[in-house]
């Protein structure tokens, strides 16, 4: 089993503006494993950006105490290094962000080199060391290219190379994706998946959308006002999420609620018929195997009209989710929904017909 890397527990951050005080974040415990891909997700305001810059120290917390690669680096109310210490373990922790922060007036492959100014490489070995990085994240022909010659991502491209310079054992993406169409934040996501499995780097996305979650992630925080919320793997969130918020987040990130406006329209479902019910059925590991509908036809008499169905995997398991028209008499209704159930099924009856 994997060792925490970042151990951030009981963190407080609290500010205080003249007559005000707000408690940006309570008393949140996370822990994040070497070599996680670790989602942050939550509202604008939620308090994820400012809980991750404490891993850097970017932001000390009012409380709390953080160990970061086997290093307490505060605890007590004050920073455990010294400055030459803090300034290292801040060179194995990188950073990108939704607007890239390149500057203008470098090329590419300046930019890049910019991050290893203060690194003890002689100026050729930095050179193919910027060559190098700029070939790991797909952007060789670019190096000589301007900022405002890139597409945005591109420039994040260029943003990540600077990101790793140092061989950070850490990698924050802080809404990395948030300026950038779907095609392209596809391709980012596909990069960073790379690198960590490459690089073992372990990687903390901080964003507002689940989708991110569940195409990259295997661990997942779901933040509310300051506090934690939920915790757990993508698997089990996804599967089975508990708190009203992490439902909203899933229900916007699957868009099932979109296909079930549509399938109420259908007159299948309008006009139910009286031996009939509307199921969503949820299904996940072992059982997205098996014919199951199959099987409560032959062992029912119970038919299955599929007017919805999906299936993906997350984290290596397939999770599946269907929405159906079971007809058949209500007893071998009811025995058929108890058979689905024992195989894993999480049966949902969304109308019953009349």
């Amino acid at each position: 089993m994997n060792e925490a890397i970042i151990q951030l527990d009981h963190i407080d951050i609290t500010f205080h503006q003249k007559k005000r005080v707000i408690e940006a974040v309570k008393d949140v415990t996370v822990h994040i494993n070497q070599g996680d891909i670790y989602g942050i997700v939550g509202y604008s305001g939620a308090g994820k950006s400012t809980l991750v810059r404490v891993i850097n120290l970017l932001q000390a917390p009012t409380n709390g105490k953080i160990t970061v690669d086997g290093d307490v680096t505060f605890d007590q109310g004050k920073i455990q290094l010294s400055a030459e210490a803090l300034r290292q373990k801040r060179r194995d922790i990188g950073m990108i962000f939704q607007h890239f922060n390149l500057m203008a007036q470098k090329t590419a492959k300046e930019n890049v080199a910019f991050a290893l100014r203060h690194s003890s490489l002689s100026k050729t070995e930095k050179e193919q060391k910027v060559i190098e990085l700029l070939e790991l994240v797909g952007l060789s022909e670019r190096a000589d290219n301007y900022p405002a010659q890139l597409s945005g991502g591109q420039k994040q491209r260029v943003a990540i190379a600077r990101a790793l310079a140092n061989d950070p054992k850490i990698l924050i993406s802080d809404e990395a994706t948030s300026a950038l169409d779907p095609k392209t934040t596809k391709q980012i996501l596909a990069l960073l998946q790379e690198l960590n499995r490459k690089l073992g780097l372990t990687i903390v996305m901080i964003t507002h959308e689940m989708q991110i979650v569940k195409d990259i992630c295997n661990r997942v925080a779901v933040m509310q006002n300051g506090v934690l919320i939920e915790e757990g793997s993508v698997l089990d969130i996804f599967s089975d999420p508990k708190e009203a918020l992490t439902q909203e987040f899933i229900t916007t990130a699957t868009g099932i609620e979109e296909t079930l406006e549509k399938i109420n329209q259908q007159d299948i479902v309008k006009h139910l018929p009286a031996d009939a019910l509307l199921a969503q059925l949820k299904y996940a590991g072992t059982s997205t195997d098996e014919p199951l509908l199959n099987s409560i036809y032959r062992q029912f008499e119970v038919t299955a009209n599929i007017l919805y169905g999906n299936i993906e995997i997350l984290d290596h398991v397939p999770v599946g989710e269907m929405i159906v028209v079971l007809e058949g008499n209500a007893a071998n209704i009811a025995a058929a929904e108890k058979a689905l159930h024992e195989a894993g099924v999480d049966v949902s009856i969304l109308k019953r017909g009349v």
